[in-house]
Order: C-alpha cells, then sequence, then structure tokens
C-alpha cells in the first residue's frame, strides 16, 4: 500500500509574503550565533541559510550542541536552489581568468559543487538518507517538494527535509533581477502515521500545462482566495517551498479553510502544481 505523506512542519523567513513570518528562519548574518562557529568557515550565505532553517525548523535552541551521533538513514534531504553557488562559481572564473588555476583557493573548492547545500545539511544534522539538491529553474522548489516526496513513497526514506533557498547578493541579482535580499523556507515531510494531529496532507507535484504563473489558492466553503505570490518579488527556486509552507500555514490557522492548491514554475521551464488537502 502506497503511504500517504503529511507535512510535519514547516518555517519561512520571508517578509515580502503574505502570511510570511519575519524573523521565523534567522538570517544567515546570524549563523555563528544559531548554530556555532564549527564548520562555518568558507560556507556560502545560501549554505548557512539552509542550515539555520533546518536548526529552526527541528526546534533547537540557539547555540544548541550538535549531534555527533550515529547518521538517521531514514531521514532525507532534498535542497532547492539555481543560484546558492552562483557567487562562488563566479568568483572562481574571474580569479583563474585573471591568475591562473593556482590562484584559486582550495577552500572555494567544496562550494564550486550545487549539492554542497544538501550535504551540509545531511552532515551537521546527522540525516543519512539520500541527500541531493535541486537546480531545475522556476519550477524548481515543487520539484524538490516532489522528489522528498517520492523518497517517502518509494521506501527510500521515512522522513524527508526539503529546504528552498536563494541567496542575495550582487551575482544574484544579476543572473536573476528582482531576487533582493534571497528568501528561505524549509519543510518536514513524513510518511503519515495515523496519528490524527492535523498534519495536512501532500499530493503529488505534477506537471502543470494549462497554468498561466505562479498561484497558491486557499480553498475555502464560502469561496477561493488567492494569495498573491508575483507582487512580492522573485525568489526563484526558493518559491516552491515558501508556498508549500505557506500553504500548511494557512491551513493550520483557519479550520474554515479545506485545502491549498499550489502552483509554480515560469513559461520558459515549465510550471508544477500540488496540493494540500486536509488529514480525515
Amino acid at each position: 500500500m502506497t503511504p500517504r505523506v503529511v507535512l510535519r512542519r514547516w518555517a519561512v523567513d520571508a517578509p515580502r509574503w503574505p502570511g510570511g513570518t519575519d524573523g521565523a528562519i534567522p538570517a544567515h548574518e546570524r549563523a555563528a550565533e544559531v548554530l556555532g562557529r564549527k564548520g562555518l568557515l568558507g560556507t556560502e550565505p545560501a549554505t548557512r541559510s539552509a542550515l539555520c532553517a533546518v536548526h529552526r525548523l527541528l526546534g533547537l535552541a540557539d547555540g544548541a550542541a550538535r549531534n555527533d551521533g550515529e547518521p538517521d538513514p531514514s531521514t532525507a534531504v532534498v535542497v532547492s536552489s539555481n543560484l546558492g553557488n552562483a557567487a562562488t562559481v563566479a568568483g572562481v572564473a574571474r580569479t583563474v581568468r585573471a591568475s591562473g588555476v593556482r590562484a584559486a583557493s582550495p577552500l572555494d573548492a567544496p562550494n564550486a559543487s550545487s549539492n554542497v547545500l544538501a550535504s551540509a545539511v545531511a552532515l551537521r544534522f546527522r540525516f543519512g538518507g539520500p541527500n541531493v539538491t535541486v537546480c531545475s529553474g522556476h519550477p524548481s522548489g515543487l520539484d524538490a517538494i516532489g522528489l522528498g516526496r517520492l523518497l517517502i513513497v518509494a521506501g527510500r526514506a521515512r522522513r524527508s527535509v526539503v529546504v528552498g533557498v536563494e541567496p542575495g547578493g550582487e551575482v544574484a541579482e544579476h543572473l536573476c533581477p528582482g531576487i533582493g535580499g534571497g528568501a528561505v523556507g524549509a519543510v518536514v515531510l513524513e510518511a503519515d502515521d495515523g496519528e490524527p494531529d492535523g498534519s495536512p496532507l501532500l499530493g503529488p507535484v505534477v506537471d502543470d500545462r494549462r497554468a498561466g504563473g505562479s498561484r497558491l489558492r486557499i480553498e475555502h466553503g464560502d469561496g477561493d482566495r488567492d494569495i498573491d505570490v508575483d507582487g512580492a518579488g522573485s525568489t526563484y527556486g526558493a518559491r516552491g517551498v515558501l508556498q508549500v509552507a505557506l500553504g500548511a500555514a494557512a491551513l493550520h490557522a483557519d479550520p474554515a479553510a479545506r485545502a491549498a492548491h499550489v502552483t509554480c514554475g515560469a513559461a520558459g521551464d515549465g510550471f508544477r502544481s500540488t496540493h494540500l488537502g486536509r488529514n480525515p
């Protein structure tokens, strides 16, 4: 029997979004305060944001000691980010062009791989299941949600920690105008254990060729309500995860809300859709 998948926890730090919780996830500049300084040397802002997001998502106190136990093979990590290591790649390219390969810093080498985001989360929090970073353009956030769900349905994980994160900065703004200071959101997906705790059910993520734009629609008994996502500025690869987190928050906060419908993408990259529903 195919397990049902629920959203167990969610968090965002995107004050531009309607319903966003400014400060729920600490800014990457506070990473040393939240996580401790060990292990942060040379990390990208996006990596620090992802680590802060998961730290807060797990309900850990600022400065809590790291888990040095055995990795948990039942927990997977999926991160969505198109620009997470773009600044490092651009910097290395400039250095090599100007001064040759020997001038490149060895500290930059790990950040040249996009999967440094997911692997950094997995290593720090001792998640021993699959870990992967998704970089598929505008629908990347929902692609990551879909992959996290699929890992549970396929029996590869009991829990998936999914993070959507994009950095701010000069390089990110050049590649994606309007990205501003970046954004981060995170959710925990789990196989439904049948406990009536109100965790929203997550449907499959599907291609949506009829979509005309990104959308977050909350279904009510007295009519549907759209939450404006396009007016909040670009959050690129973080958007789909943020939409799912905000949809879950809306269902949790409003007993009259029946479901949340999420569409994410762009004309050039395609659109993905999913839905969140009440868990009877």
